[in-house]
């Protein structure tokens, strides 16, 4: 037999003993799944700061806060969030935030605050008009949010809809874990990105 026999072979076996992950073929879709799919993985809010490996690093993947649920979505798109807005920052640290007193770029937290990514996407030229059309909002789109009190909040489009003739749905964490909600308008937007 030959080789390309023995690979189908070995194919149609590992098929046979599980089911094959679904494949989506566009970054644009690995994020959108990825997003829906942090809905049954992370169920806690916990802003703790936490040493992170680089790249790649990663809070345990039951909690998080909202920006880890667009950076774990990006990383299934193949854009690694730390990474890049780590490198962005140490080249251009006078155009982020100066929040936290930092000297210095840190992978560790910079790329899950949600000022510092706002900046980052606008930098990219990633930001789009900002509007009260539910249809202007794509799925794949990060939303940014003022909920008030000087706290800024994100979430990601999603392509479901709660409702028939609702908009899409965003896979946010607010507080309780990963969730998919119709609350694109429930908070004054700030920021509107189209990164894919």
């Amino acid at each position: 037999m030959g080789t390309a026999g023995a690979l189908g072979l070995l194919t149609a076996a590992r098929a046979d003993a599980q089911p094959a992950p679904l494949r989506s073929n566009t970054p644009l879709q690995r994020v959108i799944a990825a997003a829906r799919a942090e809905t049954q993985v992370t169920r806690f809010y916990d802003p703790s700061y936490v040493k992170l490996s680089y790249p790649g690093g990663d809070p345990p993947p039951d909690r998080g806060v909202c920006s880890d649920v667009i950076i774990r979505a990006f990383r299934a798109g193949g854009v690694d969030l730390q990474r890049e807005v780590h490198e962005d920052m140490a080249r251009h640290f006078a155009s982020y935030p100066h929040l936290w007193g930092l000297r210095t770029p840190d992978p560790n937290i910079d790329h899950r605050r949600v000022a510092n990514l706002m900046v980052f996407f606008q930098r990219r030229g990633k930001a789009m008009p900002i509007t009260d059309k539910a249809e202007d909002y794509r799925p794949g789109d990060v939303v940014a949010w003022d909920l008030g009190g000087g706290l800024l909040h994100l979430g990601i489009v999603v392509d479901e809809r709660l409702s028939p003739t609702g908009p899409h749905s965003l896979v946010h964490n607010i507080g309780a874990g990963a969730r998919l909600e119709d609350v694109l308008f429930d908070w004054r937007i700030l920021g509107h990105y189209r990164y894919f």
